[in-house]
């Protein structure tokens, strides 16, 4: 639902009015009455003592000044140890987490069960088997011989008589026709000739008036003209609806009943627009119906509507199912489940939905810690899926294992606020957060994108050792690797990525020089970390982003390399070690999204290491 300015500035207003309230509370069972303090608080007083780091490798910290081991830079203070804790973390006593009503959860792997999806729908007659029985002659319609909707009616079996003028003048001259051609049987040969023409031309205006073959010879034996035309149905099926009654004139082509053949029915189910990543064409699907206890039939989806209802936000999903005893009957209501398990994520981890507190695009669960017995919980921004029933996927940002807040979020959260730390509210919304959405793919769909990464991690391992002319062929192979074909679900996504690739590789492959070839690396490292973002690592290992606080004159890069040592790609075997390493993404996990600047107070630089 988009929400105009004046709206959107309502509810943060008054986000932030119960941010505070709730901190307000929470401050009452801050640490002098014993129950609440924050990380970094306990044992301050006590064990406070200086860690000195550099200031291009935050990574470094010693308990005492010198030179880094890295760059030989003089270290600078960094202020407390670690033993003191993380500013941005929250410490609660018992009392106060029961205070507040506190709850955890474990990130766990979601069972198979958990992962269908439940539809509503409704039984209508398959559009493809559905027939009219029209008229082939304008005429009254005198008699009806199926008379209501329901009745099932065969191939060739008559439903309707009428009376044509039409028919009848010209049965009348074929009969007419008929008598002159016995009549000059022993006539001159001119004369049985015009006869025998009078006769074919009768025969054939029957044919053109739409006289069935077997008619027109019984047509032809009467005796008098007949008054009534038989309309039989050239197929079986079921009435679904009569649109005719007995004394109407009707036309040449005019529908009599509308029919369908019932053996198989379609089920347009209802899906909210939050399933709809969930499913896909040629997915089974169980029906059953509360009219039809016991009874359950099996489909599967063959058409998916690409739009939306912009009212009751659902899109319609089509399942065909046989029907071969008639069971299921058009109007009848169906419960569909899909068994629709996250592609790319067999068993995904999963979180309570209560635990995620939403920014615009951003998510942010709160992880408890347990240090020395004193349990502390951080914020962390982690990338979720669509929701399944009460619970969010975790694409990104958690571990199995760990515990999240799922309850009591929202106070935490506010007493971060207060102290200007990295709360929800410091985050920003849509306008500035990471707009790159992950498209899940089964590892088989991933595939393709093996031999892209491949490529390009040649590339980086051939700059790290001021190798340009293997670099320029690896970047060169990489190339066509990008025309690899990914499911549609994925194409848009992909199409802009390989462009993205595609350019910066090429420019790598046509570079004289290595700074050169190194500056297009910039590029096309950052085109592989939205490949990473987007589909996930395709390896069956895991890669790692390193980050270089001295490259790009000194504005820092970045680059995705194998193994956890540095390897520095910008300044190759001059300073190959000069790094960090920012981020592991595991086989088939994605990249996260980068933490936001947060900006506190008047500095907004507070909190970074310069």
């Amino acid at each position: 639902m988009t929400l105009n300015r004046t709206t959107r500035l309502a509810l943060v207003a008054s986000v932030v009015s119960l941010s505070l309230l709730a901190a307000f509370l929470l401050g009452l069972w801050l640490s002098p009455t014993g129950d609440v303090s924050h990380a970094g608080h306990a044992h301050a007083a006590a064990e406070a003592e200086t860690v000195w780091t550099c200031s291009m490798h935050p990574q470094i910290r010693q308990g005492e000044p010198g030179q880094c081991p890295i760059c030989g830079m003089d270290l600078i203070p960094a202020g407390r140890s670690e033993r003191g804790g993380n500013g941005d973390g929250v410490v609660l006593s018992d009392r106060a987490r029961a205070l507040i009503g506190l709850r955890t959860a474990e990130v766990r792997r979601q069972p198979d069960a958990e992962s269908a999806v439940e539809l509503l729908g409704r039984v209508e007659a398959a559009e493809s088997k559905r027939r009219d029985v029209t008229s082939w002659i304008g005429g009254r319609v005198d008699r009806l011989h199926v008379a209501t909707t329901g009745e099932r009616i065969r191939s060739g079996q008559v439903v309707a008589t009428l009376y044509s003028p039409e028919v009848y003048a010209a049965h009348q001259d074929l009969l007419v026709a008929r008598r002159q051609v016995e009549s000059l049987a022993e006539g001159s040969a001119a004369s049985r000739q015009a006869a025998q023409a009078a006769l074919r031309a009768a025969e054939q205006r029957l044919r053109l008036l739409g006289v069935p073959e077997p008619e027109l010879a019984d047509l032809a034996e009467a005796d008098a003209p007949t008054r009534s035309v038989q309309i039989r149905s050239p197929f079986s099926g079921t009435v679904l609806e009569r649109s005719v009654t007995e004394g109407v004139y009707v036309k040449t082509g005019q529908p009599l009943y509308r029919t369908a053949d019932l053996g198989t029915v379609w089920v347009q189910l209802d899906a909210y627009e939050r399933d709809l990543q969930r499913l896909e064409v040629g997915q089974a699907v169980t029906l059953e119906s509360e009219a039809l206890p016991g009874a359950r039939f099996e489909g599967s989806i063959t058409f998916m509507d690409p739009t939306l209802d912009p009212v009751r936000r659902t899109s319609r999903i089509r399942v065909e199912v046989d029907n071969p005893t008639g069971q299921l009957r058009p109007g009848l209501f169906m419960t569909a489940t899909v068994a629709a398990s996250t592609p790319g994520m067999a068993t995904p981890l999963v979180i309570p939905d209560t635990a995620p507190l939403f920014t615009g695009r951003r998510s942010v669960v709160y992880v408890e810690h347990n240090r020395d017995g004193v349990r502390s919980y951080e914020p962390r921004t982690v990338r979720l899926g669509p929701r399944v029933g009460s619970s969010y996927p975790v694409v990104s940002g958690l571990s199995a294992g760990e515990r999240v807040v799922s309850r009591g979020a929202f106070a935490i959260d506010a007493d971060l606020q207060i102290r200007g730390g990295a709360s929800m509210m410091m985050r920003p919304d849509d306008g500035t957060a990471s707009t790159v959405e992950p498209v899940l793919l089964d590892p088989e769909e991933r595939a393709p994108l093996r031999l892209v990464v491949a490529e390009y991690l040649a590339v980086q391992r051939a700059l790290a050792e001021d190798d340009l002319p293997t670099a320029r062929a690896a970047a060169a192979a990489l190339i066509p690797t990008l025309d690899a074909d990914l499911p549609q679900r994925a194409e848009s996504a992909w199409d802009a990525t390989r462009e993205r690739l595609r350019g910066h590789a090429a420019h790598v492959a046509n570079s004289e020089e290595i700074e050169a070839a190194r500056g297009a690396f910039e590029a096309l490292s950052a085109g592989m970390e939205a490949l990473l973002a987007t589909f996930g690592n395709p390896l069956d290992e895991p890669v790692h982003v390193a980050f270089c606080p001295m490259a790009m004159n000194s504005e820092g890069a970045r680059w995705v390399q194998q193994g956890d040592t540095v390897d520095n790609a910008y300044f190759g075997d001059a300073m190959r070690r000069c790094g960090e390493i920012l981020e592991e993404v595991p086989a088939g996990a994605f990249l996260s999204p980068p933490e936001p600047k947060v900006v506190t107070g008047s500095n907004p630089h507070a909190g970074h290491n310069h």
